[in-house]
């Protein structure tokens, strides 16, 4: 049995009267923009993108060909600070490879790197008002609770997102599903009363059912050692090869204890693990290739917990 177009109308309304109209992706139909914000906001919160992140990165690459004209430390040290910074790779993997132009299509969107099928939606459905639904964290938790879902499954929620889509006003409906879930159906007392939804919802008797919270895993610390190697006023750093924090800069990290003098202790909570790091200076030579004076520091890219270290280092000037 469908869905009542009086439903889909009301989602549609709703957001006339209360949708966040005055975000600036919502006021472009730049695919470039909205794919740069959809990549941003994964992980991170709109505040955050809106104030510190997305417009200087759109006056450094005003487009999406400057880019994939920038080397990959340019990209990264405007995306420093936001993290998961396999993001800003694949951003510029994407733009490399299609040459600054996004292809239109789902299918070939979706077969760029860090463009999964929700981002793909997204874009043709902000950019092109293609008929498609999405299906990000806030939507998901609609779904659930519209359809009583205890148990988020992507493939029941992709079926119950297109059941829900209005086709006519694909835009406007996956903004307004995106607000309902951010600004009324929120993780914690959800305000159904305001819900355009609530009316046929099957979750809103008890809202906190849908879906059953998962159980989050203790966050493992993890305990290695950071080497302030200095020459000549200079600091010797490496460029990080390792998956998480790749193609950004930072000083040596090591999982034994050096010998050599103290200098004290930083924390950095990671999304799936917190890093304690005792800061050494080391009294035995280490192999170093690439050292800095700190002004050419400023322009590299480095990831928080080695400002952090930086910041350790200043204090004891």
């Amino acid at each position: 049995m469908g869905i009542a177009l009086s439903v889909k109308d009301a989602i549609y309304v709703w957001y006339q009267e209360n949708g966040r109209h005055d975000l600036p992706w919502r006021q472009t139909s730049d695919a470039y923009k909205i794919y740069l914000s959809e990549i941003m906001l994964q992980q991170t919160q709109v505040k955050t993108v809106l104030e510190r992140f997305y417009f200087p990165f759109l006056e450094r690459f005003p487009t999406l060909k400057s880019v994939a004209e920038a080397p990959l430390d340019d990209v990264l040290k405007m995306w420093e600070g936001l993290g998961y910074y396999t993001r800003a790779k694949n951003l510029h993997h994407t733009a490399f490879t299609c040459k600054g132009i996004l292809p239109r299509s789902p299918e070939e969107l979706g077969g760029l790197k860090g463009i999964g099928k929700s981002t793909a939606h997204a874009i043709c459905a902000f950019a092109y008002h293609e008929p498609l639904p999405i299906l990000d964290a806030n939507v998901k938790r609609v779904l659930c609770r519209y359809f009583a879902i205890s148990v988020k499954d992507e493939k029941v929620l992709w079926e119950r997102a297109w059941e829900l889509l209005h086709v006519k006003y694909p835009y406007e409906h996956n903004q307004a599903m995106m607000d309902i879930g951010a600004l009324v159906c929120t993780p914690k007392n959800p305000q159904c009363d305001a819900c355009p939804l609530a009316f046929t919802c099957k979750g809103k008797h008890a809202p906190q059912l849908y879906p059953q919270p998962v159980k989050k895993a203790k966050v493992p610390t993890k305990k290695r050692f950071a080497l302030v190697c200095e020459r000549e006023g200079k600091l010797g750093l490496i460029q990080r090869k390792e998956k998480l924090l790749h193609g950004l800069w930072g000083f040596i990290q090591v999982d034994e204890k050096p010998e050599g003098i103290f200098l004290g202790k930083v924390e950095h909570t990671y999304s799936h693990f917190k890093l304690e790091l005792d800061v050494f200076k080391p009294s035995l030579h280490v192999t170093i290739e690439n050292y800095f004076t700190c002004k050419e520091i400023e322009h590299l890219a480095l990831s928080t917990v080695d400002k952090k270290i930086l910041k350790l280092l200043n204090s004891k000037k």
